[in-house]
């Protein structure tokens, strides 16, 4: 058994710490943060000051991933979780009854809840785990290094202690200082490859009324406007999120910040108006988040690993920005691998860095292709002139074919080529559009001129 130290205490390191630990494995985790998620959800969601994790007072939709590794290597913290308030969406939800079922239907849930929820159930676990030692409020300052070609990390500095751990993980975040480390050791440089998406995102958090409405009925969760994306964010305990993703370009922008600005553009979209109408109380001011970016950062290059005794996991590893939801997935996919392989990582790392890039990597593509596609859109303020692609994506919330491969792909389950390139799903979008043959691509939210009107001058 191994002894592993893991540099951050977000989801994936708590993730990664749990699971290595009910392998058997010594863990120590370094968080430098002296404050960790506890029975308080409210107050250390909207009372938190966490300039780290920008992310985390953002809505979040926890995919399939997060709910089958959960239940398959902690199901304590999944029951956890939903005794705090999470709750289950299946996609079929949206047909109130489902069709016959297949192999697979099972999987596609999303998690509805806060990050912090998750946050909680997590630090609970690990610290009743008898193998996990936490630091809370501890920075890493530094790795060590022992002989050999390429270095192999020995452990972390910690002010003037050295810890000495036969692999150390990475998970301390987008922000991590590991690669500046790595240099600075004269290890050969991480392999990076960044793509800034130059999309802005905008959210407010609400509360559902005690005495008022539970439900706005079968709404879809997003509305398109030619410039804009507005969704609305189920959420736990009767909160819910409303966002708003635009241009960083756009005008506008910094106008939303204004919470009756905010507000009144987007009762303008059917998805969010619907929840709005149901007198939620508000919780927070309007949340902005900016400057993001796609980023892969590899710990081998053409020659090899740059490094040994050390691997990287979560968003250390692979960063996306939130529109497709990936990050808590990806990051518990990669922690759930670690632990089965923690001892082959940590005599040779190459076996969990091809399996990223076999498993990972392509889902971070297809964020990057996704996001290129949305910025493109927002910017030119057009819609797609793909009838058929329109028609794809509107024939699945009439058909459950249609939404299955939606699902499917949503959830990470499979890749769209393949969800929808199957005779089912084009036989059922060719009968959709003859059952509707005025259809053409069109947006269910505001034209600029109606948003201007709502912009001061």
């Amino acid at each position: 058994m191994a002894r592993v130290a893991v540099i951050g205490g977000g989801i994936s390191g708590l993730g990664t710490a749990l699971m290595l630990g009910r392998r058997g494995h010594m863990v120590t985790l370094f968080e430098q943060d002296a404050r960790h998620a506890g029975e308080d959800l409210n107050r250390d969601f909207f009372r938190w000051d966490r300039p780290r994790v920008p992310q985390a007072t953002h809505p979040h939709s926890f995919l399939a991933p997060v709910r089958t590794v959960l239940r398959t290597e902690t199901p304590d913290v999944y029951t956890d979780l939903l005794r705090r308030g999470a709750r289950e969406y299946h996609d079929f939800d949206w047909f109130g009854e489902h069709p016959p079922h297949r192999d697979g239907d099972e999987d596609l849930v999303t998690l509805r809840t806060r990050r912090i929820v998750l946050e909680a159930a997590l630090t609970a676990a690990v610290r009743r785990e008898a193998t996990v030692e936490v630091r809370q409020g501890c920075r890493v300052r530094a790795l060590t290094f022992g002989n050999g070609r390429p270095a192999r990390v020995t452990g972390v500095q910690v002010g003037a202690e050295t810890h000495k751990a036969d692999l150390v993980i990475d998970a301390s975040g987008r922000r991590s200082p590991v690669p500046d480390w790595l240099t600075a050791a004269g290890c050969r440089p991480p392999v990076v490859d960044s793509h800034r998406t130059r999309i802005a995102y905008l959210c407010r958090w609400y509360r559902l009324r005690p005495d008022g409405p539970r439900d706005p009925g079968r709404v879809k969760t997003g509305s398109a406007a030619p410039f804009a994306l507005a969704g609305v964010f189920p959420s736990d305990n009767d909160t819910f999120a409303v966002s708003l993703v635009l241009s960083t370009s756009d005008p506008s922008r910094g106008a939303l910040t204004d919470p009756a600005v905010f507000e009144a553009v987007a009762r303008r979209f059917p998805a969010t108006a619907a929840w709005l109408e149901l007198a939620p109380e508000a919780q927070t001011a309007v949340l902005a988040m900016a400057g993001l970016d796609n980023r892969w950062t590899s710990l081998v290059d053409d020659d090899g690993p740059v490094v040994t005794g050390l691997v990287n996991a979560g968003d250390s590893l692979v960063h996306t920005n939130p529109t497709l939801g990936h990050g808590v997935a990806l990051g518990l996919r990669a922690a759930q691998y670690l632990a089965a392989h923690a001892d082959q990582a940590a005599a040779d790392p190459i076996g969990y860095h091809t399996w990223t890039a076999q498993v990972l990597r392509p889902w971070f593509d297809a964020q990057v292709a996704a996001d290129r596609g949305n910025e493109q859109r927002l910017t030119e303020s057009s819609p797609s002139s793909d009838l058929r692609t329109a028609a794809l994506a509107a024939c699945a919330f009439d058909d459950p074919v249609v939404m299955r491969a939606r699902a499917q792909v949503r959830h990470l389950l499979q890749p769209a080529g393949e969800a929808y390139g199957t005779d089912e799903v084009d036989r059922a979008v060719t009968d959709w559009l003859a059952d509707h043959p005025d259809f053409s691509p069109a947006y269910d939210g505001p034209t600029r001129d109606q948003w201007d009107a709502l912009i001061p001058g």
